[in-house]
């Protein structure tokens, strides 16, 4: 801070600083500190913007009656923790209040000057004994308010003792007056016992009666109450009959109207079965062309052929073979129904299970499009399952409920289905494979599935 200075103006600046540092701040009369902050913001718009803090400049760009009012916490501060800012404004105080200001920059306080400014130019200039300056301007506006007060104290003691004399006389007169009221009121006094007793003989029959009159009141109050409660009850006893009797229709006609649906769509399903059935039927019991007639049995068991090569038998179609899945499918109306996880498991258990089950849903939605069969594949755990995509047509995409599990639903779906309808059932489960079975549906493997899949 003093690097800003010229070389001759440092000591003070020092001294002020070590003032500053070493001695606390003294508790200034508020006459004082306002009149501080009055000189200050008075004397602020004379300092150049570079000996000027940052955050006056904004104070210095007010109005000169409101700087005060308004920046006078903000000048306050800085006076008290700036040294170098209080010692550029006190030049700026002293040179405008003249003489007195001269005169207490030296450290000599003019017997008549006022105590308020004397102490406010010394806490600004601070010379030698200024804090002296300002507790004598302390003690002096501390006996003055003393004076203020004594004196307003005494004035007010005058004026209490002239209301008092007043408050006498009239006293006085409002007291004969009282005297001459109390004698008539005396005589209206006892006119009014006579009425009073009269009123409360009166008042007393009319209790008696009102007493009555509420004790048979409550009686009926009370029975109507009783009647008014049971007939509530007896309201809230039909309502909760005649809400049981709407539930229970409503079940009645909800489940007719499913049992009804159900009926109609195994019927139709039936009908759509029975009218394809020769050409179906043809192609479910057409045998392979023999490869040996009658009479070769019997050759074969009562004679040799010599020469004859051994004839091979024929390869029995399995559950993995896809040709005898193709064969299925080409049934009429066939409803391919798919063990979802078994078969993205087998076939492509590396993939997360969301990409599993994109592809399975994918090549099933092309098996669809090529036969026009109806498909339903099932996933356990619908709960675990976010962001499935739309399923292709012709797919039905099914989850297990939570506590069921894929095979159960398979299971239903099944029974579900009208007798005579082809299923087929894909799964490796053997408990599926022979739980299906019994139903009247045709169980295959994983594997055929897969290998029809990676034909497409």
């Amino acid at each position: 801070m003093s690097e800003l200075l010229p070389p001759g103006d440092r000591p003070d600046q020092e001294a002020a600083v070590s003032d500053g540092e070493f001695a606390p701040e003294p508790v200034l009369p508020e006459p004082v500190r306002q009149r501080i902050t009055a000189l200050a913001a008075a004397a602020l718009p004379g300092l150049p913007a570079d000996e000027m803090p940052a955050q006056m400049r904004k104070v210095a760009r007010f109005a000169p009656n409101r700087r005060a009012r308004l920046g006078g916490r903000e000048i306050a501060a800085q006076l008290a923790a700036d040294p170098l800012f209080r010692q550029r404004i006190s030049g700026r105080v002293v040179t405008d209040t003249g003489d007195l200001g001269a005169a207490v920059a030296s450290g000599m306080a003019p017997a008549a000057a006022d105590p308020v400014e004397v102490a406010a130019l010394a806490y600004l200039a601070r010379p030698d004994g200024w804090r002296e300056l300002v507790d004598a301007a302390g003690h002096a506006v501390l006996a003055e308010a003393d004076s203020a007060a004594s004196a307003a104290q005494l004035r007010d003691a005058e004026q209490r003792a002239a209301r008092a004399e007043h408050d006498r006389a009239v006293a006085k007169v409002e007291a004969d007056k009282l005297r001459d009221e109390l004698a008539r009121v005396r005589e209206e006094l006892g006119q009014l016992r006579e009425e009073s007793r009269a009123t409360a003989k009166a008042l007393r029959e009319a209790q008696a009666a009102q007493k009555r009159a509420s004790d048979l009141l409550a009686t009926e109050k009370g029975r109507a109450s009783r009647i008014a409660a049971d007939h509530d009850a007896e309201v809230r006893r039909l309502k909760t009959r005649l809400a049981e009797a709407e539930a229970l229709a409503a079940t009645g006609k909800a489940a007719a109207k499913d049992a009804r649906a159900a009926d109609d769509a195994r019927l139709w399903l039936l009908i759509e079965t029975i009218g394809q059935a020769a050409s179906g039927l043809r192609r479910e019991l057409a045998l392979n062309p023999a490869d040996k007639m009658p009479a070769d049995y019997v050759a074969d068991a009562s004679a040799d052929r010599p020469g004859t090569p051994e004839r091979s038998q024929a390869r029995a179609q399995d559950t993995d073979d896809p040709g005898r899945l193709d064969q299925l499918l080409a049934l009429p109306r066939a409803h391919l129904i798919v063990d979802g996880y078994n078969v993205t498991k087998r076939g492509f258990a590396e993939m997360s299970l969301e990409q599993q089950r994109k592809r399975l849903v994918t090549g099933l939605g092309g098996i669809a499009a090529q036969t026009g069969d109806e498909v339903t594949v099932v996933f356990d755990g619908a709960e675990r399952v976010h962001g499935l995509p739309p399923a292709p047509r012709g797919v039905r995409v099914l989850f297990s409920r939570k506590g069921d599990t894929a095979d159960e639903l398979i299971r239903q779906l099944v029974r579900g289905e009208p007798a005579g309808r082809p299923i087929v059932v894909i799964s490796s489960d053997r408990e599926v494979a022979d739980g299906v079975r019994r139903h009247g549906a045709y169980p295959m493997g994983a594997d055929s599935l897969l290998r029809r899949l990676s034909r497409s």
